[in-house]
């Protein structure tokens, strides 16, 4: 491991911040001093232990709820009994303002609450097999793995067992809290159907074969912006996933990078002395020579959010409903529960949609008619895959509040352009640190700032294609710091062309694999807010985004042909008699001026056409030239 140590070294020379605070005192000070500061109050906890030595426990200061706590907890992979359900429930309800927050990496999030009444909470919490031990900054953090794990139809390999023995080896330890230099994130599944977002964790033990033997590849480094890198490691059996575990989180413990925090991943590991120099020292550690990578099996897309019931393996029903942006009452909670024992097996799932699975249903027809789904209907196209980071009222580093502009939207969306069997992922976060996964979207939406009238106001940064397919896909930019109201223009004037041109039943991912991936990101982006500035100013236009002749993605080309069509639908006529490439074949052959052709025309209409047919020395040769013509506020 001599190259990891000098990687080690060179980076490892001045400490930061954080690193010098974990040095000052022992963490669990801060945990045995817990009932002494609820006793005293707010006023008695060192800054020290509200900025970073609590979070190591799951207790969370936020300065946007003066002198209230948020309590992140431990669920393995979202495995709820109804009883835990309750109890979290009953804790929200009682302690933190009837409020719940359901996270992207299937856990709960308690907040408002008071330091008095903490140590009460984790007390209830702790009967009942739920707790907030390492759910924050330099830890391994809750592991991910399959919802419908045992349950599920593909469900190959039952893994949630070992979740629970790799939460052995550090939970609770001394040895492991708050000793490594980055929090660690951790997912594993046994199913060909990718319900846990499975490539984008620091550690992953995905689902695979190997020579007729079903076991796991290792892939490694994944994190916000990043897929993991298959690190060439199949692991047969269970002795094999634990001692993998083992070896790669002792390497990162023991390797990692303790300088600069924002490049203190494994991934900046990773990055630095190559995957296969992380491979070798894995079987170094380990001494196991595993074997090398098999073929990996979980390449299915997760699709059954899309339906409002999933039939299990033993044919009992997994009904689910939608949680707009993850927000939940305790209250709600309770009921969730109680639906689970009168109707299910006891048994309830959160998933990494912030969605919510009611376990072992015979009966749907009784159970779909109990006001909870009334109030959380399950068959909305827009909420059935959303999810929303907690932005600015809960996160110091949110720039627009999200969880309810993403509802907002998908309420707009749904009225204007509803959908029916159609499918589509809306991912937002709240700043660039992408805790929404954005990037893997759909249609991904980024928090953002923009000027409007001199003022600044809440935006997005928009984009598309993201996938969670196969080892994922990161998604693209079309559009930047575009106002709220006229962000929902542009989706929605994207979500009409979806809908007139979609096949039967097409994904929005198929049909951007279909459509809109054969025309440059700047053709897309400027074209939706094309389409809602016609639509903002009652211009009627039947163009479709397809009607251009795909070429190659050349944007010059683009223009120039955008504009022939659009002078095309105003004039019924060609703007020139005869084209030679970019122009006209004839330069004696001048184009006749819209305003000349058609009455009343639009002035902004008219002078984007003329710049995109105009001779080439004045002529758009990109979209960017373009969108100052077309930009309008509401």
């Amino acid at each position: 491991m001599q190259i990891l140590q000098k990687a080690f070294d060179a980076r490892n020379k001045k400490l930061n911040k954080i690193e010098k605070i974990k040095e000052s005192k022992d963490v669990f000070e801060s945990w045995e001093k817990l009932e002494y500061y609820a006793k005293n109050g707010f006023d008695s906890i060192p800054e020290v232990d509200k900025s970073y030595f609590l979070k190591c426990f799951g207790i969370y200061y936020r300065e946007k709820t003066p002198k209230k706590f948020m309590l992140k907890l431990r669920i393995p992979a979202g495995h709820l009994t109804a009883v835990q359900a309750k109890v979290i429930g009953e804790c929200a309800k009682e302690f933190g303002q009837d409020y719940i927050d359901l996270t992207t990496r299937c856990q709960c999030e308690l907040r408002y609450l008071d330091i008095k009444n903490i140590p009460t909470i984790l007390k209830k919490l702790a009967e009942v097999g739920i707790n907030s031990h390492q759910t924050g900054v330099d830890n391994i953090r809750g592991i991910m793995g399959d919802p419908f794990d045992t349950l599920a139809f593909d469900n190959i390999l039952p893994s949630h067992h070992l979740i629970l023995k790799m939460q052995e080896k550090f939970l609770f330890n001394k040895d492991w809290v708050s000793t490594i230099p980055r929090k660690f994130n951790t997912a594993i599944t046994g199913c060909t159907v990718n319900r846990c977002n499975i490539f984008v964790h620091d550690c992953c033990f995905v689902l695979a074969n190997k020579n007729g033997v079903y076991g796991y590849n290792l892939y490694l480094g994944g994190k916000v912006g990043k897929i993991a890198k298959n690190a060439d490691i199949f692991l047969k059996d269970e002795e094999e996933v634990l001692k993998a575990f083992d070896a790669i989180t002792y390497i990162f413990k023991t390797y990692g990078f303790k300088d600069n925090r924002n490049k203190n991943r494994l991934w900046f590991l990773i990055d630095a002395v190559g995957i296969n120099e992380i491979s070798k020292a894995i079987r170094e550690y380990a001494k196991i020579n595993f074997d090398t990578s098999g073929i990996t099996m979980t390449q299915i897309d997760y699709f059954e959010s899309d339906f409002d019931k999933v039939t299990l393996r033993d044919n009992t029903l997994a009904v689910h409903t939608a949680i707009p942006s993850g927000m939940i009452s305790g209250t709600n909670l309770i009921e969730a529960s109680r639906l689970s024992a009168v109707y299910g097996s006891r048994q309830l799932r959160l998933d990494m949609e912030q969605s919510l699975y009611i376990l072992g249903v015979k009966d749907y027809n009784a159970i779909i008619k109990e006001e909870f789904f009334v109030q959380f209907p399950n068959n909305n196209s827009y909420f059935n895959h959303q999810l929303a980071c907690a932005g600015t009222e809960h996160c110091p580093f949110g720039v627009i509040e999200n969880k309810h502009d993403a509802i907002n939207m998908a309420n707009f969306l749904n009225k204007e352009v509803p959908l029916k069997n159609q499918r589509i992922r809306m991912y937002w976060s709240g700043c660039v640190k992408g805790c929404g996964i954005h990037s893997l979207a759909d249609i991904g939406f980024e928090g953002a700032k923009a000027k409007v009238d001199g003022v600044s106001v809440s935006a997005v940064n928009i984009y598309l294609g993201g996938k969670l397919i196969s080892e994922g896909v990161e998604g693209y930019s079309i559009i930047k710091n575009a106002p709220l109201p006229l962000a929902s223009d542009y989706i929605k004037a994207l979500m009409i062309e979806y809908k007139t041109l979609s096949k039967l039943n097409e994904s929005f991912e198929s049909f951007h694999d279909r459509v809109l991936s054969l025309y440059s990101k700047a053709y897309i982006g400027f074209f939706i807010q094309l389409k809602a500035y016609l639509s903002y100013k009652n211009i009627s236009i039947d163009l479709n985004i397809n009607e251009l002749t795909p070429c190659a993605k050349v944007e010059e080309y683009e223009v120039f042909n955008l504009g022939r069509k659009l002078y095309f639908k105003l004039t019924n006529h060609s703007a020139f008699k005869e084209y030679k490439g970019l122009t006209n074949k004839n330069p004696n052959d001048k184009i006749i001026p819209l305003n000349k052709m058609v009455d009343n025309v639009d002035e902004n209409l008219s002078s984007l056409v003329s710049k995109t047919l105009d001779i080439q020395d004045k002529r758009a040769l990109v979209f960017s030239e373009l969108l100052d013509i077309i930009s309008y506020n509401n």
